[in-house]
């Protein structure tokens, strides 16, 4: 399992736009179910983009900047939330990446907003945010641009690969399914690009069923209360996830750890085209694991060098 923290704070970026607003609303939603403080974030850089050439523009100063944005961010989460919720407001220097990533050390969900919808410009923000949490070392819930709570919306999707990838996401779900209608969605894609080309015996529902059940092991037996429905399939697995989280509060997906996780088109794909929150849980590779994969590298033969 991971290290991060299930007991600490909820914290969400606040970064001055209409979208960043409701992903705030949403992370207050979320703390105060939960019984938690939310605690608001406000990145800045210490220069501001004031220019010669632009002589009538006078931004405030960048830390004054991000005072206000946290103001109105308080204000919105008061009117949403009233006076219950504890929060907590920090305006920090320093790059989003770094500034997030010391804020999550301690928290247990970090809540940010897409900000771009479909297109190249929203895979560049997915990748952005499937780094950092890659390195927040706590789940990431990605709200997308123009998101509004909707009471049609119930119960939790996750995907799962098989692998030791989907362990803390399948964890995080199966929580996650408790607060949102007790209703859980395994999703798990036998899908071959190239079926015509790729050999199969007809057996892939049989080892897909199975694939799901080791995964799920044990946790069906700690939340009974949860209703779980599993879904084999042969379609693509993004175009599945989109289809089944239409009316879903939030889909859950797993993550590799590190600096840049760019080899993970599935993941980046999915937060950028998912219409409900998306929770990013990254997976912290075990000692065990990374002896096995070594162990699974062939080990080259001897190289031959040529003499004259």
């Amino acid at each position: 399992m991971s290290s991060w923290t299930r007991t600490g704070p909820v914290v969400a970026e606040v970064d001055g736009s209409a979208d960043g607003l409701r992903a705030v609303g949403y992370a207050g939603e979320v703390a105060l179910n939960a019984g938690a403080e939310l605690v608001l974030i406000a990145p800045y850089h210490r220069y501001s983009t004031y220019t010669p050439m632009m002589p009538l523009y006078d931004p405030l100063a960048p830390a004054e900047g991000a005072e206000e944005r946290l103001r109105v961010a308080l204000a919105r989460v008061r009117r949403q939330c009233g006076d219950e919720l504890k929060v907590g407001a920090v305006a920090r220097e320093g790059s989003r990446l770094k500034v997030l990533q010391q804020a999550a050390r301690s928290a247990r969900m970090l809540v940010v907003a897409r900000e771009h919808d479909h297109g190249p410009a929203g895979v560049i923000s997915a990748q952005g945010n499937l780094a950092l949490a890659g390195r927040a070392g706590c789940p990431v819930v990605v709200v997308p641009a123009g998101w509004r709570p909707n009471p049609a919306e119930h119960g939790v999707v996750v995907g799962i690969d098989g692998t030791s990838l989907s362990l803390e996401a399948v964890e995080f779900a199966f929580r996650a399914a408790v607060d949102h209608g007790n209703d859980l969605t395994v999703v798990h894609s036998h899908h071959v690009p190239y079926r015509r080309l790729a050999v199969d015996d007809g057996t892939w529902h049989e080892r897909a069923a199975l694939t799901v059940s080791e995964t799920l092991a044990g946790w069906d037996e700690e939340y009974p209360q949860v209703n779980v429905t599993r879904l084999l399939t042969t379609r693509p697995v993004v175009a599945t996830l989109a289809r089944e989280s239409e009316h879903a509060a939030l889909l859950v997906i797993g993550a590799h750890t590190g600096p840049l996780p760019i080899g993970d088109p599935i993941a980046r794909r999915t937060i950028a085209e998912m219409t409900c929150p998306v929770a990013i849980v990254a997976h912290h590779i075990t000692p065990a694991e990374r002896n096995r994969h070594h162990r699974e590298i062939p080990t080259p033969p001897d190289a031959v060098t040529t003499t004259y």
